[in-house]
């Protein structure tokens, strides 16, 4: 017989399932799945994202884009599949980023569940039955998590499964996720309750990371279950966000308050390790432009905020290098 943790969730079958059911069963006419695409100036791979989902209509799902300002030819790719395709919604607003598109699709949807597809990626063929099946099985899911085939620019793929979600308390699902890595959560290839995306939303003051915040109140807010079936296809490609350094130490301690909002108290623990963990990224970052300077200052203030994450291998071993001088 499963197992029951803490949470009242059952493993069986490498799935985690409620034991009861938290949602009545979908009604006739009633959206299960709402897909919502925000885009913004991707008029050449926008049709690309909306065949994978055209293909897989169903009466049960329904199809947002949210049109984030564009000023190429997005509005009329739009407009021409509108014209082909009356179920396609169509929402535009002033050019405000991409969490507060999401945020705009996610009020407009009539969905339990909401599926973000980034313009540029793409569904697999037989994504939306597969999520179907899984949700009549596990009707009280807060969020699944399934596998995607990466696309690299020089064609190149591989196929990405994603990680194990054990029964654990929500501390030590937010350590998994914020820490040490061990939960993998991406757009395209996961499902999320839009009652609980409704909780907590995109925060629209971040222009990059905003989906941490996110991804981690619905890890530990309901049930996750994970299915190594692939469900998209994600196109990778040099994002120039994360490129950008302006007021990097700002945005990087607006990430923390974001994060730590959306928690419960029991999390608040992990906060000044999670601090951590933000400035290791800087520091990162700055010792891969060669800034020797800046990437010392930001790993003593790792260092300062929490020791132990500052001393984990890769992190010590970086910071030995950089003060041999190597």
């Amino acid at each position: 017989m499963p197992a029951t943790n803490p949470s009242g969730r059952i493993e069986e079958d490498g799935l985690l399932q409620p034991e009861q059911e938290a949602n009545p069963p979908t009604q006739a006419g009633e959206t299960l799945i709402s897909v919502i695409i925000p885009t913004y100036n991707y008029a050449h791979l926008l049709p690309r994202a909306l065949a994978s989902v055209f293909v897989q209509m169903a009466a049960d799902v329904e199809l947002i884009v949210v049109d984030d300002g564009s000023t190429d030819a997005t509005p009329e790719v739009l407009a021409s599949h509108a014209a082909r395709y009356p179920q396609l919604q169509i929402l535009a607003q002033l050019n405000a980023g991409a969490a507060a598109a999401r945020n705009h699709g996610i009020r407009a949807a009539r969905g339990r569940y909401a599926l973000l597809l980034d313009a540029d990626d793409e569904l697999l063929p037989g994504a939306l039955a597969c999520l179907r099946t899984l949700l009549a099985k596990h009707p009280a899911a807060g969020m699944l998590l399934g596998a995607q085939v990466s696309v690299y620019p020089d064609g190149r793929q591989r196929l990405r499964l994603p990680k194990p979600v054990p029964p654990a308390s929500a501390r030590e699902l937010a350590k998994r996720y914020l820490l040490e890595k061990r939960v993998s959560i991406s757009h395209g290839c996961s499902l999320f309750r839009r009652d609980l995306l409704l909780q907590r939303p995109y925060p629209e003051n971040l222009r990059g990371g905003e989906d941490v915040a996110v991804f981690a109140h619905l890890l530990v807010s309901a049930p996750v279950v994970v299915t190594c079936e692939p469900l998209a296809r994600i196109h990778k490609h040099p994002d120039s966000l994360r490129h950008q350094r302006d007021d990097e130490e700002e945005r990087a301690r607006a990430m923390v308050s974001e994060v730590f909002a959306g928690l419960p108290p029991e999390c608040q623990s992990l906060r000044r390790r999670y601090q951590a963990q933000r400035y290791l990224s800087l520091f990162r970052t700055a010792l891969l432009a060669g800034e020797r300077s800046t990437a010392r200052h930001y790993y003593r203030d790792a260092f300062r905020l929490s020791p132990w994450q500052a001393l984990r291998g890769r992190h010590l071993r970086k910071a030995l290098r950089l003060l041999a001088g190597l």
